[in-house]
């Protein structure tokens, strides 16, 4: 089920959005304030937002900017304003579309799928993700530390991807387990989960009892804690 971030600051606009897209299937956590928006994304991990650009404490561009420096999930501006130059601001920030108010819910709905497509095949192509000395072929499912290839399991590769898909976003227990399993029938609980982290702390860190690369957020669950280029 993808995740979706709705930032309205309108209450009767926001409640029938986040209706209708949840009536499609999505699931959907809705904020009406920058701030608020902001801690949102901290906390979960969205497939795409859907952002206001005029908002109480500050603007969509604002929050545009602040998630695309930690991941490229897709953007959707709402906008009252059709003038050419803030389509354009808003397109050279890294928006990924937008749709001018008042606008028909069914049209929402479709330019929601059209970036939930692209977001899929963009996850899913060839890419190389290097973080410091560790690296994935994503072409080839190949690890390498130090220009060395380690062995990994199918759930150890998964959850390291997650991880360096994800860097620097706290990753909550049951949000990491979705992720590397969807589509396995497999048991898989958060005991075991456990057991795996350790398993890759000790493929990937050099002191797996003081991890550099995958750190415990008290209370919410882990973190890859470096950069990760994309090529």
């Amino acid at each position: 089920m993808n995740k979706i971030l709705l930032v309205e600051d309108d209450e009767a606009l926001g409640l029938a959005i986040e209706f209708s897209l949840i009536n499609e299937g999505y699931e959907v956590v809705r904020a009406s304030s920058v701030k608020e928006a902001k801690q949102q994304f901290d906390r979960y991990t969205f497939d795409l937002s859907i952002l206001d650009i005029g908002l109480p404490d500050g603007n969509g561009y604002d929050l545009c900017l602040h998630f695309k420096k930690q991941n490229d999930s897709s953007v959707i501006f709402l906008t009252a304003l059709d003038e050419e130059a803030n389509v354009v601001m808003g397109l050279d920030i890294g928006g990924d579309d937008y749709i001018t108010k008042p606008f028909r819910v069914k049209e929402l709905m479709s330019r929601v799928k059209v970036q939930l497509r692209k977001q899929a095949r963009l996850d899913t192509s060839s890419a190389i993700l290097t973080s410091e000395n560790i690296k994935i072929d994503t072409s080839q499912v190949k690890v390498y530390k130090n220009h060395e290839s380690i062995p990994l399991t199918n759930l150890e590769y998964k959850l390291l991807l997650t991880f360096m898909m994800n860097a620097h976003k706290a990753l909550k227990r049951d949000e990491i387990l979705l992720k590397i399993t969807v589509g396995d029938d497999v048991f898989f609980d958060e005991n075991t989960l456990s057991v795996y982290i350790k398993r890759l702390r000790d493929k990937v860190e050099d002191d797996p009892k003081n991890p550099q690369f995958i750190v415990t957020q008290r209370g919410l669950g882990y973190r890859w804690n470096k950069d990760v280029s994309r090529e």
